[in-house]
């Protein structure tokens, strides 16, 4: 007999480096059952990143069934479930053909670099090349970020997309997009929509009007017509539709009524509804968001202005300053898959924590430029301060320090901007299992880290906003309502001179990582790039190879002093 409960609400969380379907009670806000699968990313030049938008769309598939089979183990009828929310890695520009339902290029991922020469181009249109020129209107800078400089590249690189357009057939959408038109019925009459969210983060929507801006999409040349509906982040956009590739069909007209962006979905999640609330997410790339309420706020400092949420179509706008961080759990990642010195991430956490310090290393991990407070897309990966005793131990400590380390930077701005400093700072992601590097996160910022002890926050957001929604009714938002969460804290436990230290040397490190690329580098041949690649691998050979090294220069030695 299946267990009872009360009403039970989905959320799809389509990451940048996963997938994962999750089922929450709606009362309680207890997790129940989900599943969990890798996404592949695709490299196919230097600074390019990729992703298979069918291989994402079967993904969530994949989670939907297994997690429904895993609830049936348990005695749990699905039937219950009411509502499905979305939530996605933002920005992640995919365009499709809406006469076949086919992706026309594979998806060109949030820290893509390949369009920083579109960037320097559209720079040339702007007086002054300021990048900050549509500012009050996106809350944006110009950058290779942003979904528009994406879909320009496409649109004049991709001779399939630029017919397709011609044709009418073309339909535009960051990730939340494609799945709610694929899972609505795709080319059969298929939803195509996103939330303000999601609009906030592609440079052609106006945060205050909530519409997309016709001098805009003229700046950049991009027709109107392939763009989606945007809707509030809580209503019913459609429901699930029977895919052909899955006998079972689970799911099929279940209502999909919640829809934000992932940044966006971990403030939600993590219950920061009052105006100067503001959480930390570790992922792949890194994510301070605070909540300014019902007021743009416009940084002086490097952040960007951003749509928070909007919970229903008569409901206010909130908005949000945000730091974003390209790389954090994206190191662990990189020493992980590309140098070797661990086999998983659970191990490079072992290597920082039996060292304990990175022994005057630092590591700027800036594989795709520098994000806020920066905005410099020169920049490069550095690792500086070797030396004969440095091991891969202390560059695993340097990397999750790094992590610290910028999450610092971008706390100190919004503190500047919003006038009044955070006492404390939630975190959520999945790199908050790392303990070593939530304590040294404490440490770094002087201040106590707030982790929640369900740390499924971004899809709890989802779920949330998605039971919200007017139709569905079966989440309360309500102060009163909302569940008190469980926390773990970690408080400072280095004094503050230290800390400044620290902080002062990894800010040296970070200007000397500036400059190593230009608009028009790549990997062929280009003197820059090589001279880059000379140090960084220099740099790695110390560390890896100094045995060999030490070997090789007796060797040579003795040579010299025998002939």
């Amino acid at each position: 007999m299946a267990t009872k409960l009360g009403p039970l609400v989905g959320a799809i969380d389509q990451g940048t480096s996963s997938t994962r379907f999750l089922v929450f009670n709606a009362e309680t806000a207890e997790l129940l059952s989900h599943h969990q699968v890798e996404i592949k990313q695709e490299f196919p030049r230097e600074g390019w990143v990729e992703q298979d938008p069918k291989e994402i769309l079967n993904s969530v598939y994949e989670c939907v069934e297994k997690t429904c089979e895993k609830m049936k183990q348990l005695n749990i009828n699905i039937s219950n479930i009411r509502a499905i929310g979305v939530t996605n890695q933002r920005e992640t520009t995919v365009v499709w053909d809406k006469t076949t339902g086919e992706p026309l290029y594979n998806a060109i991922v949030w820290l893509d670099l390949r369009t920083q020469s579109t960037v320097e181009h559209l720079l040339k249109k702007v007086p002054g090349r300021n990048k900050t020129f549509s500012k009050f209107k996106t809350g944006l800078p110009l950058s290779t970020y942003f979904s528009a400089v994406k879909l320009r590249w496409l649109l004049d690189n991709v001779e399939e997309i630029r017919k397709a357009v011609e044709d009418h057939r073309a339909m535009f959408g960051t990730i939340d997009s494609w799945l709610i038109w694929s899972l609505t019925g795709g080319k059969n009459g298929g939803i195509h929509c996103t939330d303000v969210t999601n609009a906030s983060r592609t440079m052609l929507f106006n945060i205050h009007s909530l519409e997309w801006d016709p001098e805009l999409c003229k700046f950049f040349d991009i027709p109107m017509e392939i763009l989606p509906t945007v809707r509030s982040s809580s209503e019913i956009y459609g429901v699930m539709k029977i895919c052909p590739s899955w006998e079972s069909g689970a799911l099929t007209g279940v209502p999909i009524s919640g829809c934000l962006g992932d940044q966006s979905a971990a403030l939600v999640g993590q219950m920061c509804f009052q105006d100067g609330q503001a959480k930390n997410t570790y992922g792949t790339g890194c994510f301070l968001l605070c909540n300014t309420g019902q007021k743009s706020v416009f940084s002086e400092h490097g952040l960007i202005t951003t749509i928070a949420y909007k919970m229903g179509k008569d409901k206010p706008t909130f908005y949000a300053l945000e730091g974003s961080v390209a790389i954090a759990g994206a190191v662990v990642r990189w020493l992980r898959d590309n140098l070797g010195i661990a086999k998983t991430s659970q191990e490079v956490e072992k290597l920082a924590a039996d060292v304990g310090t990175s022994y005057g290393c630092y590591f700027v991990p800036a594989f795709s430029g520098l994000y806020a407070p920066y905005w410099e897309p020169s920049a490069r990966g550095i690792i500086c301060g070797l030396t004969q005793f440095t091991n891969k131990n202390h560059i695993a400590f340097a990397a999750l320090e790094a992590v610290c380390f910028q999450t610092r930077e971008i706390l100190d701005a919004m503190n500047k901007d919003c006038g009044i400093p955070l006492n404390q700072l939630q975190v959520d992601g999945g790199m908050t299992n790392n303990k070593i590097l939530m304590q040294l996160q404490s440490d770094i910022l002087c201040i106590p880290v707030v982790k929640p002890s369900m740390p499924e926050t971004t899809a709890l957001g989802a779920a949330m906003a998605a039971g919200a929604a007017e139709g569905v009714g079966v989440w309360s938002l309500n102060p009163g309502d909302l569940t008190a969460v469980t926390c773990e804290r970690f408080e400072p436990q280095i004094n503050p001179e230290e800390s400044e230290y620290r902080y002062a040397r990894w800010k040296k490190a970070v200007m000397k990582s500036m400059g190593w690329e230009t608009s028009d580098a790549s990997s062929n041949g280009n003197p820059e790039f090589i001279a880059s690649q000379v140090v960084l691998i220099s740099q790695l050979a110390q560390v890896a190879h100094l045995a060999f090294v030490d070997l090789f220069c007796s060797y040579y030695l003795w040579i010299i002093i025998v002939f």
